[in-house]
């Protein structure tokens, strides 16, 4: 039963990195989460350290846990990976999707639609990481997924910066929305071309933003 809540609450923090619900630099508070979801801070902790050994949350003196802060240089490297791993699974996913595979991607786009519409910050980041992590597991190669899941648990909490220009809002569906008719024609090369493009052109807008508050990080790690 231990196993099985904790278990539960390593996805669900899980879940919230992937969609963005912390922020870079939050400390995780484990009394806060435990009171959130009635349950006792020790699986809450066990749950915080599995992460920690992931790689997606770093331990800080003193037992707490807190989102590592973003530097140019580390999302620079982790956005050069992930346009490799990532337009890999698109490509290898395109010939073995299905129309109940192409139907949820569709849906998860309109979702991401209705809250670009009433700029709903959480709504759209929740559809974004279910649209790219739904269409990366139809590669079938574990192995691939769960590198791809490891990078998105790092950059996940630093999406919400997508969000500080009204006008990029604009953008953030259409990559998406060419992706699913390179999909739904069997076009793979196409697919993969689109999500990359996805990839390349906010995350250039990320590194700008670094560039802006952290001047002095350019070549570090």
């Amino acid at each position: 039963m231990a196993d099985n809540l904790q278990e539960q609450l390593y996805q669900r923090i899980r879940e919230g990195l992937l969609a963005g619900r912390f922020q870079p630099g939050e400390r995780m508070k484990i009394r806060d989460l435990a009171s959130e979801w009635g349950t006792s801070p020790m699986p809450v902790r066990a749950a915080l350290q599995r992460l920690v050994a992931e790689g997606a949350l770093e331990g800080e003196p003193q037992r707490s846990v807190r989102v590592p802060a973003m530097t140019r240089a580390r999302f620079e490297h982790i956005l050069q990976v992930r346009l490799s791993l990532e337009g890999l699974a698109v490509e290898l996913a395109a010939p073995q999707l299905n129309a109940t595979d192409l139907a949820a991607l569709a849906e998860f786009s309109a979702h991401m639609a209705q809250a670009l519409e009433v700029r709903d910050v959480q709504g759209y980041l929740r559809a974004n990481s279910a649209f790219h992590l739904r269409l990366y597991r139809g590669c079938d190669n574990a192995i691939l997924l769960r590198m791809i899941e490891t990078l998105w648990l790092q950059v996940g909490p630093f999406f919400n910066r997508l969000f500080t220009e009204a006008d990029l809002s604009l953008r953030l569906n259409d990559f998406h929305g060419q992706a699913l008719a390179a999909l739904a024609a069997g076009d793979g090369q196409g697919a993969r071309a689109a999500i990359e493009q996805d990839l390349r052109y906010f995350g250039q807008f990320l590194l700008n933003l670094l560039d802006l508050e952290q001047p002095v990080d350019r070549g570090r790690a």
